[in-house]
C-alpha cells in the first residue's frame, strides 16, 4: 500500500501528509499546522497533535497567529496517536522528545524551536515567523 501510495504522489495524483508534534499541542505544532495548511493551499494534508496535550492552545499563541489572519482560539490539543503516525509522510517533531512514535519508513524532521508558553509577545512572534519560513520551505520540498 504504501509504494502504491508514493507511485501515485509521483504521479501528481496524491498529496503529502505533514504531521507536526510537540508536548501539548498548544503551541509549536498548533502554529506549525496553521501555517503549512495556509501555505500549501489545499496540495497538501497536515495535522498536529501532542504527547501530553494542554487543555488549550496558549493564549499567547492565538494572539500571535491572529496578527497574521490565523485564528486558533477554536483549536483543541489532541493526543498522538499512532494512527497520526502512520498517516503522515513527513513528522515534525518539536521538543516530544522520545515520547515522539518512530513508524519506519517516514520522513522525521526536528525543528528546535523554543515553547512560546509564557514567553513575551515578540518572542512568540519570532518563533512564529521561524516557524513560517520552515513550512514554506518544506511546503516547497513537498511540491517539487
Amino acid at each position: 500500500m504504501e509504494l502504491l501510495r508514493r507511485e501515485l504522489r509521483l504521479l501528481g495524483r496524491l498529496m503529502a501528509n505533514a504531521l507536526f508534534v510537540c508536548l501539548h499541542n498548544a503551541g509549536r505544532s498548533q502554529m506549525s499546522q496553521a501555517l503549512f495548511e495556509r501555505a500549501s493551499a489545499g496540495r497538501h494534508g497536515a495535522r498536529s497533535a501532542g504527547t501530553t496535550p494542554g487543555e488549550r492552545v496558549h493564549p499567547e499563541v492565538v494572539e500571535v497567529m491572529r496578527e497574521v489572519g490565523i485564528d486558533l482560539a477554536d483549536r483543541v490539543p489532541h493526543e498522538l496517536t499512532e494512527d497520526d503516525a502512520r498517516w503522515a509522510d513527513v513528522v515534525v517533531t518539536m521538543g516530544c522528545g522520545d515520547k515522539c512514535p518512530y513508524i519506519p519508513g517516514r520522513r522525521y524532521l526536528d525543528w528546535d524551536l523554543p515553547d512560546p508558553k509564557g514567553r513575551p509577545t515578540a518572542e512568540v512572534r519570532a518563533t512564529r515567523e521561524e516557524i513560517e519560513r520552515r513550512v514554506e520551505e518544506l511546503v516547497r520540498e513537498l511540491d517539487g
